[in-house]
């Protein structure tokens, strides 16, 4: 990619999944994953409108992730099977998105935080899938190249799975958000957590 070397990888490779963030290419695959899915994302996302579902905004947002992540903004990788073809790298326009996991609002100076996000296709849910790719993005979050200091995670009471999720990866409960955020036509509650890096270093200046 042309433009700022990023602090983080462009691509992260686990034993089943390849993480991918700096492909244009990738834009099609996106916009049939959210197409799929979308009745299965409605119960935890925010709404969204029908323009969202086109190659186009998806082409566009793309775009916008490889700009965030160039510039230490936000880090968005796209989840690819790295078992299809016998582990053969295909063609993005050839490719399977199965996921997404996105650290967004990076906060430098005092706060040094992260928000993540994250969602996989329905058809893989509980392979532990999810937890492979959150993994590869904490240790990079918590890399020395981009030091964040914390991680935070929120999940509606009822999403008991993205609960277990975020337990296993060492996330601890800090309250409840009342009225979160708006998704299926009300204001919900939402479980906050955080983990946070042990081997953060103090920027200098400090």
């Amino acid at each position: 990619m042309i433009g700022i070397t990023p602090l983080a990888r462009f691509e992260i490779s686990t034993p089943r999944l390849r993480l991918v963030a700096g492909d244009p290419g990738l834009a099609g695959a996106v916009c049939e994953f959210h197409r799929r899915n979308r009745q299965h994302f409605a119960r935890w996302d925010p709404p969204t409108a029908d323009s969202f579902y086109t190659v186009e905004a998806q082409t566009a947002r793309v775009a916008a992730g490889i700009a965030a992540f160039q510039n230490d903004a936000a880090y968005r990788w796209w989840l690819v099977d790295a078992t299809k073809a016998g582990g053969a790298r295909l063609p993005a326009s050839d490719v399977e998105v199965i996921g997404s996991l996105h650290f967004s609002q990076v906060s430098r100076g005092a706060f040094q935080n992260a928000m993540l996000g994250y969602a996989l296709d329905e058809a893989h849910v509980g392979q532990g899938l999810m937890s492979e790719a959150i993994a590869a993005g904490l240790e990079e979050m918590f890399s020395p190249r981009v030091n964040l200091h914390r991680v935070q995670a929120a999940y509606r009471p009822e999403n008991q799975r993205s609960a277990r999720v975020l337990e296993r990866m060492g996330f601890r409960k800090e309250g409840l958000a009342p009225d979160y955020l708006y998704i299926e036509g009300a204001w919900r509650d939402h479980v906050v957590t955080s983990l946070r890096n042990p081997a953060f270093v103090a920027p200098d200046g400090w």
